[in-house]
C-alpha cells in the first residue's frame, strides 16, 4: 500500500475468475480459447479480404474494417489477464496497468457503439436515399467520421483514469472481473464517489446511449422507406441488407446494457450471473461479429473463397 497522509491506494488489485468454479478453470480456459482464437483469426481474416478485394472498398465495408479493428482491440485488451488467470492463476494485476487496460476497454466499447451507428447511417442512406449515398459518404468522409469517433471516445474517457487515481482505497483488492472495469474499481473506494458515478452515467448516456438511440431512429426511418417500397422482393431485398448490423448491435447493446445495470443497481445479483454478463459484453460480439457477417454477406464469402484459390493456386 501506498500511504501518504490519509490518501491509501494499493499497489495493486486482485482480479477474480469463475466464482465457485476456480478448480475448472483449466477446462473453462477452453472454450476461452476457442472465442479469443475466432475473434483474431475472424476479424483479421475480414480485415485480409476487404483491403485485398478492390469491388469491397465502399463505405458499408469501411465500416465493417473498423468494427473488425475495433472488436481485435477488445479481445487483445482482456486476452493476456484472462488467459493468465485461467492458465496460470495470476490474479494479480498493478494499480497503473488497471487503469490502462479499464481505459482502453471503455474506448474501444464507445467505439464500436459508434461504429455500429456509423453503419446504421449508412444502410439508411443506401436505402432511403441511393442516389446520393456515394456522393455523401465519399472515402474522405468515412476517414473523417472514423477519426471522430476514435477522438470522441478517447476525449470523454480521459478524465476517468485521474478521477480513480485521486480516489482514497480501503482494504478490499478484489475485483469481480479478469479484466478492469470503471464501476467495479470505484467499487472498490472508502471516499465518496458521486462525481465518478455522475460523471461516467452523464459519459455512458451521452454517447453510448445516444448512439443507441440515433441507432433505433435508424431503423424506423429505414422501415417507413421499406414500406413504401412497390414489390415484396423490393421490402426483402433492403432488409436483407441490415440483418447483419441488426444482429451486431444486439450482441453488443444488451450484454453491455445487463453489465452497466448490474454494476450499478444489481447489489443482490448473484456474483456468477455478473461474471458471465462481463464475458458476454466483452468476448462474445469480437467472437461473432465475424461469423454473423461472413455468413450473412454474400460478396466477403466469395472473395474470401477467390483468396484462397489464388493462394492455392
Amino acid at each position: 500500500w501506498e500511504f501518504n497522509g490519509s490518501f491509501y491506494q494499493p499497489s495493486a488489485f486482485l482480479m477474480m475468475g469463475i466464482p465457485g468454479l476456480e478448480a475448472l478453470h483449466p477446462w473453462i480456459s477452453i472454450p476461452f480459447c476457442a472465442l479469443y482464437l475466432s475473434a483474431l483469426l475472424g476479424n483479421g481474416v475480414i480485415l485480409f479480404v476487404v483491403g485485398r478485394t478492390p469491388s469491397l472498398h465502399e463505405p458499408m465495408y469501411y465500416f465493417l474494417c473498423m468494427l473488425a479493428l475495433t472488436d481485435l482491440g477488445l479481445a487483445l485488451c482482456t486476452l493476456p489477464t484472462t488467459l493468465g488467470l485461467l492458465w496460470f492463476d495470476v490474479r494479480r494485476i498493478g494499480f497503473d496497468a488497471c487503469l490502462a487496460q479499464m481505459y482502453f476497454i471503455h474506448i474501444l466499447s464507445f467505439v464500436e457503439s459508434s461504429v455500429l451507428l456509423a453503419m446504421a447511417f449508412d444502410r439508411f442512406m443506401a436505402i432511403s436515399h441511393p442516389l446520393r449515398h456515394p456522393a455523401i459518404l465519399t472515402g474522405s468522409t468515412v476517414l473523417k467520421i472514423g477519426l471522430a469517433i476514435v477522438l470522441r471516445g478517447a476525449l470523454s474517457l480521459l478524465p476517468i483514469p485521474f478521477l480513480l487515481k485521486r480516489l482514497t482505497y480501503c482494504g478490499r483488492t478484489e475485483l469481480s472481473h479478469s479484466f478492469c472495469f470503471h464501476p467495479d474499481i470505484m467499487n472498490l473506494a472508502c471516499a465518496d464517489i458521486k462525481v465518478n458515478v455522475f460523471y461516467g452515467m452523464i459519459i455512458l448516456l451521452s454517447t453510448v446511449g445516444m448512439d443507441f438511440v440515433f441507432i433505433v431512429l435508424s431503423y424506423i426511418l429505414i422501415i417507413r422507406t421499406v414500406v413504401s417500397l412497390t414489390t415484396r422482393g423490393e421490402c426483402l431485398k433492403a432488409l436483407n441488407t441490415c440483418v447483419s448490423h441488426i444482429c451486431a448491435v444486439l450482441v453488443f447493446f444488451l450484454p453491455m446494457i445487463g453489465l452497466s445495470m448490474i454494476h450499478r443497481f444489481g447489489k443482490n445479483v448473484p456474483p456468477l450471473v455478473n461474471t458471465l454478463v462481463a464475458y458476454t459484453y466483452l468476448i462474445i460480439p469480437p467472437a461473432l461479429n465475424p461469423v454473423i457477417y461472413s455468413i450473412k454477406s454474400t460478396h466477403i464469402r466469395e472473395a474470401l473463397l477467390r483468396a484462397l484459390c489464388r493462394k492455392r493456386g
